[in-house]
């Protein structure tokens, strides 16, 4: 049946045993767990990632044992020995055998001699995912090779592959050979991997719930974790007293229990003017929900769409309520309000969707030979995705709603069907750069609890976690990501987070164990964790959050996820604080003339009946000043910026043009060993600047404490990049690749370049990377 020799029986099975798995008391602690192997081959040398390794039998029991990452509450449903894990290198496979297994939480290789593979250099480890380990939830597509032909894997298979490809949600490449396996067994770990990572699930049968009950016990939490969750009306008014919105908005209760709207958290902002009882009269729809508060008095508000009536007299009920809450909303001169449809207007899921699944297919590379054939077109395959122009349209958005706030003194309304894709996303970009304290990862973290988490983001949905609906699946907060990192990477010292940070804060989305990112609602979440689930009457269970970082990391490794370029704002005495209220004293004044805001004044009026019809619907009529207009008074806001130096600790702009925006390597690229810089890129910088940090610190202590506790400390003092030399740019999350780097030029490639006399006479088009 198959081309390649298998395994002769002479060389020793080991009776089938029940693999056993063992919980351990932490969470995410490392478990050693007995999996007896079914295969030994005594005597037998094959090539291994750092060189030859051999396979002994383990004496008497015929197995042998590794160390297993595992959370509590882990079951094994399959697994299959003699599995190969390559490793790609130039046209040749080398790799390493071992025990592929899956279970309800992740798929998982463990390979012969792991230990020896653990080494110094391998310093930011996670402690609930190992390096060849992928949950369930990560796996983005399967596929199998039949006689040398890549094909896609789903439903039941008539014929099984040879070789198994995954490719990941976070962009690693897997690739395990077959052919040395027994057949049984082959059909049984490819029949479970797809059944349990494809198939749609019920929400109950995640991982989550599982994980959940085996820790409820547990209440442990991180003491420094001071993120602010917004599940309480407490929570609401300290961020108003924060941001000084309690002046004109107000923290309300009307939804607590989920009587009203289920899409919308228990407590929320909404105007001071506004009567509670106009909340709960269309389901929350159409009412002006606060998010945040400009230092001048202006507010950013959102909104979700009615839904479209045919009816007349239901039409006219609808219209006649919006009025009325417009009203509220938009008092000139005082109280001028900017409509930004979302809807219509702006970008579609479906544009996010589709770049995205063009974009990613540049770095789910299945080996090197594959690299270097894209490598040639790479930046006409970049521009067609369209992921980067996206991005570009994103922050530009948010320029201009910025540009409201801050130049025109207009309160901002988001509209959008539900308020709850790109609502999320321009909302929390606007106050990552109006906001200091959300540039703090603290503030950031209270953020996305605020905006995405209680502002109802369907992650169930955007992340396909149950994969019922792919054309659900919308990248909408990776996009939110990769737009901060832009920010991030222009302006480092305004932010206290690093872009390893937002890296991992991508891959948690995949992680279930962490109820973070796993519903549609709090509502959702509630219901099925909360006390209001028929299976948890006795208590809740067990929340997990994602902030809590030393679930995943250890102390040494969170040093990467702090910016060394950060500094805090000082603190201003009481002198310098009176002085400094007069700076923005003319922000202050009437915002805008009468004879500007009187377009405004017909909004919702019979003149404007004709627009009723659309505003109603899911498609929301664009009420705003002519675009001309618009785009000169935003050229000439930033600009003015762009100008003036960078105040770290006020408005932060990024640069929008062509070249500025650029990819997001290190999330992008880290598991592409031809991609990396040797002793370069972002993470040797930083190395060299905490490097310069511990030793003025070391000299600040030397002057402080003399001698007689100078050793003490300096042991204390982190020294997780100690050897600058041996990074590169994939660090921290792939170690220096020892292969050789040397481009194969694609044969592909040829007719495009000419014959080899023409490419001869061209200078430096490419260069020989052998020698280097």
């Amino acid at each position: 049946m198959r081309a390649a020799p298998r395994p002769s029986r002479a060389w020793g099975w080991a009776e089938p045993q029940p693999p056993v798995l063992v919980a351990t008391a932490a969470a995410g602690a490392l478990l050693a767990a007995s999996i007896p192997a079914r295969r030994c081959f005594p005597g037998r040398w094959y090539a291994g990632e750092r060189g030859s390794r051999r396979w002994r039998r383990h004496q008497g029991a015929q197995a042998f044992f590794r160390v297993v990452r595992t959370p509590r509450g882990e079951q094994l449903l399959c697994e299959a020995s003699t599995v190969l894990k390559y490793v790609q290198e130039d046209s040749c496979q080398r790799g390493i055998y071992g025990k592929l297994v899956c279970t309800d939480f992740k798929i998982a290789f463990l390979g012969d001699d792991e230990s020896a593979l653990d080494t110094d250099e391998t310093q930011f480890k996670n402690k609930v995912i190992g390096e060849n380990d992928i949950t369930l939830h990560c796996v983005d597509q399967i596929y199998g090779v039949f006689d040398e032909k890549k094909k896609t894997l789903f439903g039941q298979l008539k014929k099984y592959p040879e070789k198994l490809i995954i490719h990941c949600k976070d962009l690693r490449v897997f690739h395990f050979c077959l052919r040395y396996t027994k057949e049984e067994e082959v059909k049984r770990i490819v029949s479970g991997i797809i059944h349990h990572t494809l198939a749609p699930k019920l929400l109950k049968r995640l991982f989550l719930f599982s994980y959940a009950t085996a820790v409820q016990n547990n209440t442990a939490t991180d003491p420094k974790n001071h993120t602010v969750m917004f599940d309480t009306l407490e929570d609401w008014r300290w961020e108003l007293e924060r941001t000084k919105g309690d002046m004109k908005y107000k923290a309300v209760s009307v939804n607590e229990g989920y009587k009203v709207c289920e899409r919308l958290p228990a407590y929320f902002v909404i105007p001071t003017p506004l009567p509670e009882e106009n909340v709960p009269r269309f389901q929350g729809h159409g009412i002006p929900i606060w998010c945040w508060s400009c230092h001048n008095g202006c507010a950013l508000l959102k909104m979700s769409a009615l839904p479209k009536e045919q009816d007349d007299g239901i039409l006219q009920i609808q219209k006649s309520f919006l009025d009325g809450i417009y009203r509220i909303i938009h008092r000139p001169p005082y109280e001028i309000v900017k409509t930004e449809d979302l809807s219509s207007n702006f970008l579609s899921l479906q544009d996010i969707q589709t770049a995205y699944s063009k974009f990613k297919q540049l770095f789910l590379i299945d080996n090197s030979t594959e690299f270097w054939d894209t490598d040639i077109k790479w930046f006409s395959l970049l521009e067609s995705s369209s992921w980067l122009d996206i991005i570009r349209r994103c922050l530009k958005k948010a320029i201009e709603i910025i540009e409201c706030l801050e130049a025109q003194n207009m309160n901002v309304l988001l509209l959008e069907e539900n308020a709850s894709d790109l609502c999320c996303l321009l909302s929390s970009l606007v106050q990552v750069m109006m906001d200091p304290h959300c540039r703090t990862r603290v503030g950031f973290q209270s953020l996305i609890q605020k905006e995405w988490i209680m502002g109802g983001h369907c992650f169930l949905d955007r992340c396909n976690h149950l994969r019922q609906s792919d054309k659900e699946e919308v990248p909408v907060f990776l996009l939110f990501l990769d737009c901060v990192w832009q920010l991030v990477h222009q302006h480092p010292p305004a932010f206290e987070f690093t872009e390893t940070y937002l890296t991992v804060l991508s891959d948690s989305l995949y992680i279930p164990i962490f109820s973070t990112f796993f519903f549609n609602s709090p509502h959702q979440k509630d219901t099925n964790m909360g006390r209001e689930s028929p299976d948890t009457q006795s208590r809740p269970l067990k929340r997990l959050t994602v902030w809590d970082w030393s679930v995943q990391f250890e102390p040494k490794a969170q040093t990467l996820l702090k910016n060394p370029l950060y500094v805090e704002k000082p603190k201003l005495d009481r002198g310098q604080r009176k002085g400094t209220r007069c700076k923005h004293q003319r922000q202050l004044s009437l915002p805008l003339t009468q004879s500007k805001s009187s377009p405004k004044r017909g909004f919702f009026r019979e003149e404007t009946d004709h627009l009723i019809k659309n505003l109603l619907g899911k498609r929301i009529s664009k009420l705003i000043n002519s675009s001309d207009e618009l785009q000169d008074n935003l050229r000439e806001f930033y600009d003015s910026w762009h100008s003036k130096p960078s105040d770290y600790h006020g408005l932060l702009l990024p640069h929008v043009e062509g070249p500025e925006i650029r990819v997001w390597a290190q999330r992008y690229l880290r598991w592409i060993p031809e991609a990396q810089i040797l002793g370069g890129g972002t993470m040797a910088t930083m190395s060299k600047l905490l490097e310069m940090m511990e030793e003025v610190q070391s000299l600040q202590e030397k002057i402080n404490e003399r001698h007689h506790r100078q050793e003490a400390l300096q042991a204390e003092a982190p020294s997780l990049l100690r050897n600058s030399a041996r990074l590169s740019s994939l660090f921290p999350f792939a170690l220096l690749q020892r292969h050789s780097s040397k481009p194969v030029l694609p044969t592909s490639g040829w007719k495009a370049l000419g014959d080899e006399e023409d490419l001869a006479k061209r200078e430096d088009e490419f260069v020989d990377l052998g020698d280097v």
